[in-house]
């Protein structure tokens, strides 16, 4: 069973998680002491055994726990914070329980994601999870120049010293007006929402920013071929090009997608070159 535990305030464990933590056989955290302070806020004592199951062991530990479901034991799963196996250890043993016929169930609890989503003030009638960003500059950038055009909202976690990087690197590939919102700490005592461009929010966290971060961006607007004009036109081709394509290739490829003809993409192209010498 995978259990979600609070992501900040443990007023918001659902009364299952306790029931649950009292009658497993086995409890599979990805941090044991974090496990022990929950446990104890909470005034519940683990009825059974726990292990670790954390990134580094979750490979080698999944067989045995498995073993255990096969043999009848009532295995709990809990992560830090929030729902196991989204961007935590969970994945692999939930695939191997259902490969083995296992049933697999949940207690539903607290999530990041749809907390973020819900407090950003952007569109959530369509939206994705993109987890971690690469820790690499170039890998990162790759990353999302895939989601440049993505119409859903974009969720993803960031670590607070890596957050004014990433949201410059977004304003870069997505436009710097493009709207996002910051959320810190939800939950807890210092909880924040900071909303705006992506430009004035990478400005605002160079200066420093601590706690847990969820950052939603709003989806690529849609566009009809009247409104690319020709800054937006070049923005795509150098997308393009940084992703590996040829200039020829990546001004096609833009052509077909604007609804407009080559040569004016090309034309687009050869103006930004000369305004910048």
């Amino acid at each position: 069973m995978l259990a979600g535990t609070p992501i900040g305030d443990v007023a918001d464990a659902p009364p299952r998680l306790t029931q649950e933590l009292a009658a497993a056989d086995v409890i599979a955290a990805e941090d044991t002491r974090r496990l022990r302070r929950l446990t104890q806020a909470l005034g519940v004592q683990p009825g059974g055994r726990v292990v670790s199951y954390f990134e580094g062991n979750e490979a080698a530990r999944t067989p045995e726990l498995v073993e255990a479901l096969v043999e009848g034991a009532r295995v709990l799963l809990v992560t830090d914070a929030g729902m196991p196996s989204v961007s935590d250890p969970g994945y692999r043993l939930v695939a191997a329980a259902v490969e083995k016929d296992i049933r697999v169930t949940a207690v539903p609890g607290p999530s990041a994601v749809l907390t973020a989503l819900a407090l950003s003030g952007l569109p959530v009638d369509r939206f994705c999870f993109e987890g971690f960003l690469p820790r690499k500059a170039g890998e990162r950038l790759s990353r999302l120049r895939e989601v440049s055009d993505e119409r859903r909202t974009l969720v993803y976690f960031e670590a607070p010293h890596r957050l004014d990087d990433t949201l410059a690197a977004m304003a870069e590939v997505f436009g710097r007006e493009r709207r996002a919102a910051v959320c810190r700490e939800l939950t807890k005592t210092y909880e924040e929402v900071k909303r705006g461009a992506l430009a004035e929010l990478a400005e605002w966290a160079a200066e420093g920013v601590r706690g847990e971060i969820t950052v939603v961006v709003e989806g690529a607007p849609e566009r009809g071929p009247q409104e690319l004009d020709a800054e937006e036109l070049v923005r795509r081709v150098r997308v393009r090009e940084e992703a590996g394509e040829r200039r020829k290739e990546a001004i096609a490829a833009v052509a077909v997608e604007a609804g407009v003809p080559k040569r004016q993409v090309f034309d687009a192209v050869v103006a930004s070159k000369h305004s910048a010498s």
